[in-house]
């Protein structure tokens, strides 16, 4: 993986506590200026575990991302069977293999468990909320937001999976600018909005969320049109937005002999960085 370098809570009910992994065990701290912090995120649309050979394989999942060593991960179509096998409650066998904390977003029922988006992050989370997207007669549909704490502050992330339907995403899009999803009283800090979020043209969504954040250009940032199948990418599906307040210091897609087969998605990660103020204030000077 080669980075490309530019210039009203719900209290959490399950998590797993954090621990070494390696070089990875804890959340990155690269040299990049007097107090800020730097930290890896990644969005990854895992297909139920499923692979492109067609076996479920919630561990393969796990290696891709240990591969990848993010700080802060969002999983979209995760599944969750709590009286199976141990890799049947596929959030919480994900986390144990990654020593991560977790909080899961169920959006709909799916064969006796839940289906839905999952946040891992090696940072402390302090709360929750899963917001519904769905409209009728379509797929259930969610935002999980999760809010992590970094060195002091509060990062909220919001881990999406929008609709496949144009209708359906142009109401998606007007519900998370314009309603308490990103707008919240509680919502103080820098935000990220991340996950699938099956635009493929440039549609309502994108045109109002780029009012609002920046993006990860995967043209300008990451030489590429597609990314979407993985082994042969036609479209661009998945996304990473992000306030202006946080500094982007690289993006890459993984595209690890492992990750092209664990899922139809490729892994899409980032590097950033929180700038204090007084950071933001040398850098304009210069």
């Amino acid at each position: 993986m080669v980075l490309r370098t530019k210039k009203g809570r719900e209290k959490i009910a399950r998590l797993v506590p954090g621990g070494n992994n390696g070089a990875r065990g804890e959340a990155r701290r690269w040299a990049v200026g007097q107090g800020d912090e730097s930290f890896r995120v990644v969005t990854y649309n895992v297909h139920k575990c499923r692979g492109l050979d067609g076996r479920v394989r919630p561990q393969r999942i796990a290696e891709v991302l240990q591969e990848v060593g993010a700080d802060i991960i969002a999983l979209q179509e995760v599944v969750n069977v709590a009286n199976g096998e141990r890799e049947d409650h596929q959030a919480e066998f994900i986390a144990g293999e990654m020593k991560m904390y977790y909080c899961f977003g169920e959006n709909r029922r799916f064969r006796g468990g839940g289906y839905g988006n999952l946040l891992l992050s090696r940072l402390p989370l302090i709360s929750r909320r899963n917001f519904d997207l769905s409209r009728p007669g379509r797929e259930e549909r969610g935002c999980l937001r999760t809010d992590v704490v970094l060195d002091g502050s509060i990062l909220h992330v919001y881990n999406v999976h929008l609709g496949t339907s144009y209708v359906e995403r142009h109401h998606q899009g007007k519900k998370l600018v314009e309603s308490e999803i990103l707008a919240g009283a509680d919502v103080e800090g820098p935000r990220i909005l991340l996950g699938d979020f099956n635009e493929w043209l440039r549609g309502i969504t994108t045109r109002l969320l780029s009012e609002q954040f920046a993006c990860v250009d995967i043209k300008a940032d990451l030489g590429l049109r597609a990314t979407y199948p993985g082994p042969l990418p036609l479209v661009h599906l998945d996304n990473i937005y992000f306030d202006q307040t946080l500094r982007l210091e690289g993006a890459a897609l993984h595209r690890s002999r492992k990750a092209l087969i664990a899922s139809d998605h490729l892994p899409l990660v980032a590097d950033f960085r929180i700038e204090r103020a007084e950071s933001r204030a040398a850098r304009r000077a210069e």
